[in-house]
């Protein structure tokens, strides 16, 4: 997003958001590479990425 600052805006989106498989919050992670948080629980969050990763390849 080029604004290093806004991080509590994209939060706040994210958790609002209606639409969790259609609008893919749950791939958002830390600055750092940590999962951070998810309105619908770290388990479920940690699921949807290893179950995705399945379908990738690199």
């Amino acid at each position: 997003m080029g604004k290093p600052n806004s991080y509590r805006a994209v939060a706040n989106a994210n958790g609002m958001n209606q639409l969790a498989i259609i609008v893919l919050c749950h791939r958002i992670i830390n600055s750092n590479g940590k999962l951070g948080g998810y309105g619908r629980g770290l388990h479920r969050k940690k699921w949807l990425i290893e179950h995705e990763r399945q379908f990738t390849t690199n």
